[in-house]
Parts: C-alpha cells; structure tokens; sequence
C-alpha cells in the first residue's frame, strides 16, 4: 500500500549573501546525499542566500527560472530536493520563498505567508508575503512546504493537512530564543513540541530542516529532525552542528496512522468554514 524512501536533511551554515558559494555547498550536499543513497534532500529557510539579508535582498534575488539554479535543476533528475531562495515575482516583488525540485524543474514554489516582525525578526520591512497554502503531487506522495514562521499558525498546517499532505517540509532558519536549558534554547524545546504533536494531529511526516551557525549575533541551533505520523522521533541532527541527517520514509506508516486515529476523517470543513466566515463578518 506505501513505498519507503530516504530523506537527507541539510544542517548547514549558508554564507550569508553569497550565492555563489552556497550554490557550490548545495551541490556537494547533493552529490554526498545521492552518495549515500538519498532520494530526497531538504535544505533550510534561505538556504542559497543566508537569512539577515535585509538591504541585500534585490542583489541574491532570483526567479525560478534564473539560469543560476540550472546545475540544481538538473541534479534534481538525481535527487528531487527542497532550496530555499529570495524569488524575485513580478511586480519586483521579493519572497522568502522555497522551491520543490524534481525530474529537472520546478514542481511546487511556496511564497512565505507569515513573515515575523518581532523580536531580531524584521522580514516585512523588506519582504512581500505569500498569499497561499498548497499541497503539492510528488513521486514520494502529497507534500506541502511550510516556511518556518508559517508552522506557528495552526491554520497553515491545518490548511496543508485538509489539501492531502501526507508530508510537511518544514525548512527553518531558527535562532536559538530564551534562555538554554541543559545545552537547549527554549524555542528549540517549543519547536521539537510543535512538530510531534502537528504529527500526530494531522497524522503527516514532518521533515524540519533547520540551519546552523552565527549571523548578524544570532546563534542557529539546528535540531533537524523527522517525525512520523504517529509523533515519534525518527531521526534527530545534532544541535549547533552541521550534519547531513538521514531517515528512511515508510509512507504506509500514514496509512497505519490513520486507520487508528481518524482525525482528519472526521474533520468537519463545512462546519469551520461557516464557523470563520461568521468570525469575519463579526470583526468587520
């Protein structure tokens, strides 16, 4: 009923506004994970261009057409992979953006919905949002990309799981928030409780790739991990340090997930959009 494959995930450290080197980085990282046998390899949030970009923005930006991400494109017919980039869309407008590459094109682009504004966090001073949550068809199954920040709004989540996503990649440039505990930022502690219990509440993988390193005083804590439908841990990278993390995907684990908790069965889409739309015309 389902097919296993192997994931790599890509803790790295992106230089920062230099998109030559990390394209160079993406395709080692490439190369090493078809060396290992990965079918499918996950970079972080902004992994081509490094993630406090601020005036920087126009000068790595590019569309999913530049020649640039050519070599990634065509290592894709190798291993399908997730990059993270600043998209330049129509209009000059710019996008925390990922791409889902496959076959040797562009199979899914998601634009960044929720882009933070607190804390370090200042990307809508220079970014554009993304207006939409998708699934998308895969070889490996029905995938969505939720963009770091975008996980912390279980509407996005619950948007991707209702759409038939049976896998969320989760790229993520996190930086270690709060005071560490025993080796570990508080936020890590809170997004390691996010992804088992979105797991298990929409039973669907997910596959949160997080970056490493320092920028602009920020300390990226890594973690990347993947979680099963069930909410166990599958594999975990290790914190502050760069890794190539490997799992093999069962994706009748989904199928095994479900029949036991029927949540999304269950769900009543009629019932919250009646519900939301009576929100809405409340608050206007």
């Amino acid at each position: 009923m389902g097919r296993s494959f192997k994931i790599a995930l890509a803790q790295i450290q992106p230089a920062l506004g230099d998109l030559e080197r990390n394209l160079s980085l993406h395709e080692k990282l490439c190369e090493e994970a078809i060396a290992e046998g990965a079918d499918l390899l996950v970079f972080p949030e902004l992994s081509l261009t490094g993630y406090f970009l601020k005036d920087l923005v126009p000068s790595v930006a590019l569309t999913p057409e530049s020649p640039a991400l050519t070599p990634l494109k065509e290592l894709s017919r190798r291993i399908a992979m997730t990059i993270g980039f600043i998209e330049e869309a129509p209009g000059h407008f710019f996008h925390n953006a990922a791409l889902f590459l496959e076959g040797g094109e562009v199979r899914h682009l998601h634009r960044k919905v929720y882009l933070p504004t607190y804390g370090i966090f200042d990307e809508q001073r220079y970014l554009a949002e993304g207006d939409r949550v998708r699934a998308f068809e895969t070889s490996f199954g029905r995938m969505a990309i939720l963009l770091c920040e975008d996980m912390w709004h279980p509407s996005a989540a619950y948007i991707a799981a209702v759409d038939g996503a049976e896998f969320f990649l989760v790229p993520s440039a996190s930086p270690g928030r709060g005071t560490p505990q025993k080796g570990i930022f508080a936020n890590a502690k809170a997004w390691e409780l996010i992804n088992r219990a979105y797991a298990q509440l929409f039973t669907v993988y997910i596959i949160y790739a997080n970056r490493i390193g320092y920028e602009d005083g920020a300390c990226f804590w890594g973690g990347s991990e993947v979680i099963g439908p069930s909410g166990e841990c599958l594999a975990k990278a290790e914190y502050l340090h760069d890794s190539l993390l490997l799992a093999v995907i069962d994706s009748s684990e989904i199928r095994r997930a479900r029949t036991m908790n029927p949540m999304l069965r269950d769900e009543k889409l009629d019932l919250t959009l009646r519900e939301l739309q009576k929100i809405q015309e409340r608050r206007s």
